[in-house]
C-alpha cells in the first residue's frame, strides 16, 4: 500500500504533467475536498476543477514553487506559491488526509489574485 508521501508524489507529479486520470485515481472513491466555494465529493464532482487548473497551468509560463511540504502520518501538508498567465497564487495550501492508500479527504485555500 502507497504511503502518504508516495501518494501526495504522485498527485504532485499527474499534476505536473496534466494526468487528470491519474490525479482522480489518488482519490478514494468517497473522498471529499474542501474548497472556499464548499466542499467537493467523490471523483466526478473534483473533476471540473482538476480540468480548469490543469488548463490554466498547462499554458505557457506557469511557474510553481513549492515552499514547505509536511507529512506526518496519515497528514500531508503543501504550502506554494505560483504564477499563471491569468493569476498569481500568492500563497497556497493543500492538506490531505490519506488512508489505505489513497485520499479520503483534502482542503484547498489560496490567496489568488487575476492578472486583468
Amino acid at each position: 500500500m502507497a504511503s502518504t508521501k508516495d501518494v501526495v508524489d504522485n498527485h504532485l507529479k499527474c499534476f505536473g504533467t496534466g494526468d487528470l486520470t491519474g490525479i482522480l485515481s489518488d482519490y478514494a472513491p468517497g473522498a471529499v475536498l474542501f474548497t472556499a466555494d464548499g466542499p467537493l465529493r467523490g471523483r466526478d464532482a473534483m473533476r471540473p476543477l482538476f480540468q480548469s487548473m490543469i488548463a490554466e497551468f498547462g499554458k505557457p509560463g506557469a511557474a510553481f514553487r513549492m515552499t514547505r511540504q509536511s507529512v506526518e502520518g496519515d497528514y500531508a501538508y503543501l504550502l506554494w506559491t505560483a504564477e499563471t498567465a491569468d493569476n498569481v497564487y500568492d500563497v497556497a495550501t493543500d492538506t490531505f488526509v490519506v488512508r489505505e492508500g489513497k485520499i479520503v479527504a483534502q482542503s484547498f485555500a489560496a490567496k489568488i489574485t487575476p492578472k486583468r
